[in-house]
């Protein structure tokens, strides 16, 4: 059983899923998704690790999760300035606590993935591949990945050449070559060491 199916089993609902999905890319905002699902929901038995999933089914379980009566989504994206202005970690945790103050339900439990969580007003409890174990922190991972994903599919229209569709920013090949040959647009993370180093490179 899942800390959010124990967590129900004792009446300790509503319980809201925590994710992020944006960490590690050179471009691009971090984006977060808190996920309350009605126990008993039919999606707890279908949503995975967005991880997990091909693109066509990550859209439709997310089209079926912000459409679905009986769940409860918020999300939130915070941009690459504020990355470097207050780092990765702490953006994360801002997207993450943004999300859950979008939530038209209020929680009074959360499950998050990982081992760090926001600073949220109701009881959190963190959980190491927490998108594998708990239903909610699943539907969030999805929610949080085509959403941001979606976000950079519109980047790439708006700073053509570098490839933002197809890698999402991400630090891929096809990427860091497209830096090197146009240098860094407005939505890269200066912050990060893949973007200053072909920067301080191209200014030589």
């Amino acid at each position: 059983m899942s800390l959010e199916d124990s967590l129900i089993a004792r009446g300790c609902w509503p319980v809201c899923g925590i994710d992020e999905a944006g960490r590690g890319p050179l471009a691009g905002p971090v984006a977060a998704a808190a996920v309350i699902m009605a126990p008993g929901h039919e999606l707890r038995r279908l949503v995975r690790d967005s991880k997990k999933l091909s693109p066509s089914r990550r859209d439709h379980l997310f089209e079926t999760i912000m459409q679905a009566p009986g769940v409860h989504v918020g999300f939130s994206l915070v941009d690459e300035r504020c990355i470097d202005d207050i780092n990765i970690l702490q953006a994360s945790l801002k997207a993450m606590k943004e999300a859950v103050l979008n939530l038209r339900l209020e929680p009074l439990y959360a499950v998050v993935d990982g081992n760090v969580a926001p600073d949220l007003p109701c009881r959190c409890y963190t959980v190491v591949r927490g998108d594998e174990l708990e239903p909610s922190i699943s539907a969030a991972s999805i929610v949080a990945k085509v959403i941001r994903d979606r976000h950079m599919e519109q980047m790439d229209r708006l700073y053509p050449g570098y490839g933002f569709a197809q890698h999402k920013g991400y630090p891929t090949r096809a990427h860091y070559e497209a830096l090197q040959r146009l240098g860094a647009c407005p939505i890269h993370r200066r912050s990060f060491h893949g973007v200053t180093a072909i920067d301080q490179k191209k200014g030589q």
